[in-house]
């Protein structure tokens, strides 16, 4: 594990909330977005990913979403309207002033990924880690679990799903109310428009990750995708030195 001696950057979104963002290393620009209830720190630097691909020969820019840690948390509805993920990873783009990078998220991270390639993102290479096809697709019901969480914290068995997932919540201090509003941004990406993405993608999975549908089926119905499999579940696999390992070799390639 690695302590984070990266201070967040602040820069005001499409519509005026404050986003953080970290970064490490100095070459080629990697915009990669963590998961829900996640952060830059524990998806990226905490397990030596960041560094890792850092070391290869890249600039890794990691922003925090909305909601999620150094980042505001608004609890108005109005400050999550559909697809504002997407809309927060082009307004770091532009004020970053980057046109020739690679992009790339974990779950939550990858879905906004795909909603930013097929909203006009042009990365050199993408890649998609801890999501399948169904999550990309057929987004309702996704939040289902998290929502019974978040609105029932303290009442489950220790040792459940619903526990080990409000741990999680715990140990990012996590902002329930915000995170609620979070999945009502969830946008489905049609099939057509999947297939329509060309860029060069690596599609990256844990061997017992199945809650987002299969990345095989995701690799496949994209235009231009490559399939890999990693050790570990959802959750275990941000823990995993493959995942790092496996960014790293695709986008040095």
């Amino acid at each position: 594990m690695a302590s984070s001696p990266i201070e967040p950057q602040f820069f005001d979104s499409f519509d005026g909330t404050r986003i953080a963002w970290r970064e490490t290393g100095d070459r080629r620009p990697l915009v990669l977005i963590h998961g829900y209830f996640s952060d830059a720190f524990t998806n990226w630097i905490r397990y030596g990913h960041a560094a890792l691909i850092a070391a290869r020969g890249f600039r890794v820019i990691m922003p925090d979403l909305r909601a999620h840690g150094s980042s505001a948390k608004p609890h108005d509805a109005a400050s999550y309207p559909p697809d504002v993920l997407m809309r927060d990873g082009f307004a770091l783009i532009e004020h970053l002033g980057l046109t020739d990078y690679d992009l790339g998220g974990y779950s939550l991270g990858a879905r906004t990924t795909v909603r930013m390639l097929a909203s006009g993102a042009t990365p050199r290479r993408a890649v998609l880690s801890g999501m399948g096809y169904q999550g990309i697709v057929h987004t309702a019901g996704r939040g289902r679990h998290f929502r019974h969480v978040l609105t029932n914290l303290g009442t489950f068995e220790r040792g459940s799903n619903e526990w080990l997932t409000e741990a999680f919540l715990k140990t990012t201090k996590g902002d329930p109310q915000a995170l609620l509003r979070i999945l009502d941004t969830f946008v489905d990406t049609p099939a057509d428009a999947v297939a329509a993405i060309t860029t060069p993608t690596l599609v990256l999975s844990g061997v017992d990750d199945h809650d987002n549908g299969s990345g095989v089926e995701l690799a496949g119905a994209l235009a231009n995708g490559t399939f890999r499999d990693m050790p570990g579940n959802h959750m275990s696999a941000v823990t995993k030195p493959e995942l790092g390992q496996e960014i790293a070799d695709f986008l040095a390639a």
